[in-house]
């Protein structure tokens, strides 16, 4: 029996036909001609190509020691479910997320203990100072989010983290085309040349951060990033006192797949890098391996501040190591509107001067 292949013409897609007169296949939708070696040669690698294998050694984390967490309490958040820890002399009386009351739910258990902690850098009066600069200039801002009282319930809370080490083997292929254009006397001419780009190499990976908390935003917390892991310290509950942590909900197998999207995508922007010269670049298959793929437990500080406004929660977080500052804003209606009719009176008037004195002239 034999075996039928079909090859795609690279230009338009087409089915290849073997066209005897020129001894090569040819394209009969868009008469390209391509040489049957190499295509035969390239379609059969991306027919062979391996799917991709991303899998990970699962060692995050570790029990904690006998009588460790017998000063560690938990509270629970009954409106958004955050459950916040903190050491017996650190009380914490509102959900650093949602600003609701929490409750005391009891002594900390069926937790992993954090392999690494950043200590806090930035104090309250630097991540107040912080967060009065975020606001300027914006002149549409509700008067409460720049309220003393209200920015003294800035609040520090150490969110958990995975972070995943790993090396990647890649290959990857790509079609790149180049376009020469040129006229004679009677007609313009575009020839297009379409190559097939081969990538392969390897990067290593250190510290992907994936946040485990499922109340605190991940856009929030990428949006802070990074953060130097060269200073963080083996964990040790003497970094608690004065501060909030939050008990992760999200596993470290739950975050494989975020982990995994990020170091494809940034291995993809990286390959892609490599490739110039050309007019376009397509990726047409890619093979990613994972080795030496490792998980790591951390707490990391950040500054977070949420106000409830017109219905909507807001939340302002800064990296509590760097100082980087985000947070969305809401719009004062009154604010805008009382703008909007103020430029739109000038306006207004500036038209009506330019009609007199169009009609006086």
């Amino acid at each position: 029996m034999s075996e039928l292949f079909e090859y795609k013409c690279p230009n338009c897609g087409g089915s290849l036909r073997f066209d005897s007169s020129v001894q090569q296949l040819k394209c009969p939708y868009c008469d390209s001609v391509v040489d049957v070696a190499a295509v035969r040669g390239y379609d059969e690698e991306l027919r062979n190509s391996e799917p991709d294998n991303m899998q990970w050694e699962k060692t995050a984390g570790s029990e904690w020691d006998i009588g460790e967490t017998d000063r560690i309490n938990v509270y629970v958040c009954n409106s958004c479910g955050g459950q916040i820890i903190a050491d017996e002399n650190t009380a914490a009386s509102r959900c650093p997320y949602c600003d609701n009351a929490v409750v005391m739910k009891g002594k900390l258990s069926g937790a992993l203990k954090p392999d690494f902690i950043i200590p806090f850098k930035i104090n309250k009066e630097q991540a107040k100072a912080a967060y009065h600069k975020h606001l300027q200039g914006k002149k549409f801002l509700p008067k409460v989010f720049e309220d003393r009282n209200h920015i003294d319930e800035i609040k520090a809370v150490y969110v958990p983290f995975w972070l995943f080490d790993c090396d990647v083997d890649v290959d990857i292929k790509y079609r790149g085309t180049r376009t020469r254009a040129w006229a004679d006397a009677e007609n313009s001419y575009v020839e297009t040349s379409h190559y097939a780009i081969l990538r392969s190499g390897t990067l290593a990976f250190d510290n992907v951060p994936v946040d485990g908390s499922t109340v605190m935003s991940d856009d929030l917390m990428q949006s802070i990033e990074p953060f130097d892991f060269s200073e963080a310290e083996r964990f040790s509950t003497a970094y608690l006192p004065g501060y909030l942590a939050d008990k992760y909900d999200i596993g470290a197998d739950a975050s494989i797949s975020i982990a995994n999207n990020r170091i494809k995508s940034s291995t993809e922007q990286a390959f892609k890098s490599t490739v110039g010269n050309y007019n376009s670049v397509t990726p047409e298959a890619s093979r990613i391996r994972l080795e030496n793929g490792k998980a790591k437990y951390a707490l990391y500080p950040v500054w977070i501040l949420n106000t409830t406004y017109d219905g909507q929660r807001y939340i302002f977080a800064l990296n509590g190591q760097t100082g980087k500052t985000v947070g969305d804003l809401p719009v004062s209606k009154g604010a805008y509107w009382k703008n909007f009719f103020l430029v739109g009176g000038l306006t207004a008037a500036v038209a009506f001067g330019l009609q007199l004195l169009a009609y006086f002239m």
